[in-house]
């Protein structure tokens, strides 16, 4: 069963390397705009050998995992205000739903003009891409506590923290996951693009540097390399929510 899926879950890209392979030995394709797989792969080991490809790999991730802590922390701090004061909810909602729908690229320039070009604007990217899903999902799961549940923990007279920890927290823990893993994806997304636009290394800047020098070696390496981090990374992010979830809450791993 386990091979079956293994198989099942390379076949496509197998599938992928075999028609590109075919279309670049039989010059179907200029070399020079799509090289072969064997030309990718040299490319590869010697960005990787020289030190190239990990310097820029470093960047992306301490960029990501500044601007996604920040952006987790904020989401959160912003649900449980905005839930716990309603009045602050009626003020904040009109200027909350004009800044989700407002693509975070379309702010670069003008913080390209008030960070620079440097770390400090990827991050602030990162932050307005990432932000809603988990706003949204935890504001959305907070609102899932059956009005049962609230009644028991008023009839036992618990604290409200106590309420928070036995009763919100495990009605919410769901959806909070749920945004989480939509939120790395949205900000790993956002800051390749950014990345592209006002940065002076990462894997972003190393594919635009790459075509600015007419390197598609170079350029299908930084695909991959970020395909396959970001593939890497949410498989890493569930399997950690899982355990967690099995530890905490083992009826919702279930």
């Amino acid at each position: 069963m386990a091979g079956m899926r293994m198989i099942k879950a390379f076949f496509l890209p197998l599938l992928l390397l075999v028609v590109w392979q075919g279309v670049t030995s039989t010059g179907m394709v200029s070399p020079y705009l799509l090289p072969g797989p064997g030309r990718v792969l040299e490319t590869g080991l010697y960005m990787a050998g020289n030190g190239t490809l990990a310097g820029h790999v470093a960047a992306s991730l301490l960029r990501i995992a500044a601007g996604f802590g920040l952006s987790v922390a904020l989401a959160f701090l912003t649900a449980a205000a905005l839930y716990r004061w309603k009045w602050l909810d009626d003020i904040c909602q009109g200027s909350l739903s004009f800044m989700r729908m407002t693509p975070p690229l379309a702010l670069t320039p003008l913080l390209i003009l008030w960070l620079g070009i440097g770390d400090a604007t990827q991050i602030a990217v990162i932050v307005l891409a990432s932000f809603f899903p988990v706003y949204l999902n935890t504001r959305d799961g907070l609102s899932r506590l059956d009005a049962s549940f609230r009644e028991l923990a008023a009839s036992l007279h618990l604290s409200r923290a106590r309420t928070v920890l036995f009763f919100l927290l495990p009605a919410a823990t769901p959806s909070i996951i749920t945004g989480l893993r939509l939120s790395f994806g949205y900000s790993w997304r956002a800051l390749i693009a950014a990345e592209l636009i006002s940065a002076s290394s990462g894997l972003g800047y190393m594919i635009m540097d790459a075509e600015q020098m007419q390197r598609a070696d170079e350029v299908i390496v930084g695909i991959l390399v970020i395909g396959m981090l970001g593939w890497a990374l949410d498989a890493a992010f569930s399997t950690v929510a899982s355990a967690l979830l099995k530890r905490r809450f083992p009826e919702l791993a279930a």
